[in-house]
């Protein structure tokens, strides 16, 4: 059994169609016709397993209520860029704790997202807008595993994402995620299956959105709207809601 796009298809005893245009059928339901042959299987969510130790990892920092955010993508295009996650800490309504999430190659980035909120929290004058100031940011980018941070955001009160592995972290421990889309559309099947999941995604019709199934390098316009025009009450929007609930 396997899809027909490989080139051994021919060898099959089944093959099965594994079509990723923008159809709205998620991954998990392409995998899952793999196993049609085999008679009626109930579908199963994907799942992660982080042990003991994953969770005693991360346990001190889950004293105070707190968000992560992931901002890196190994694609340009899938990626939120600095200022808006700069701009979006500014005014974020929250007096918890952000955690940037990442690997070892993504420090650098999270180290630049805190030093341009701080350098604007300390050129702030005390009549702007509280929740501007006093923002309590941590990289742990490079701290923990996979598995550690999956543990992590499974007890966050969100979890902004890009279209990225993060994201993916979040549906496979039913953790609540906010899904940022650039260049990409939910609808190719990569969305997130968390119980509250949110998905953001620029409100104006441009017609070169999207540019490809996985990104690129550069926005082949030069523009890059997809991200730019995403504003900030959006992302804020998700937040108010699950306090409300």
């Amino acid at each position: 059994i396997g899809y027909d796009k490989n080139p051994f298809s021919f060898l099959f005893t089944h093959s099965v169609k594994h079509d990723v245009t923008k159809n709205g059928l998620h991954e998990v339901n392409r995998n899952h016709k793999l196993t049609e042959s085999l008679g009626v299987l109930k579908p199963c969510m994907p799942k992660l397993y982080p042990i003991e130790s994953d969770f005693d990892k991360v346990k001190k920092y889950q004293t105070q209520k707190y968000i992560t955010i992931a901002p890196a993508s190994v694609w340009f295009t899938k990626q939120f860029p600095i200022s808006a996650w700069v701009s979006f800490i500014q005014v974020l309504p929250f007096d918890g704790t952000i955690y940037i999430l990442g690997g070892p190659g993504d420090k650098n980035l999270g180290d630049r997202i805190i030093d341009e909120v701080t350098s604007f929290n300390s050129n702030t004058s005390n009549t702007l807008n509280l929740s501007s100031t006093s923002k309590k940011i941590i990289n742990l980018s490079g701290e923990l595993s996979f598995l550690a941070s999956a543990a992590l955001q499974q007890k966050a009160v969100l979890n902004y994402v890009n279209d990225s592995a993060p994201l993916h972290f979040c549906s496979a421990v039913n953790a609540p995620v906010v899904a940022i889309y650039c260049s990409t559309v939910p609808a190719f099947g990569f969305g997130p299956l968390s119980t509250q999941s949110f998905i953001v995604e620029t409100e104006e019709k441009l017609s070169c959105r999207p540019c490809g199934l996985h990104g690129k390098k550069q926005c082949p316009l030069g523009h890059f709207n997809c991200a730019k025009t995403i504003a900030n009450n959006q992302l804020i929007a998700p937040l108010l809601q699950m306090a409300q609930h």
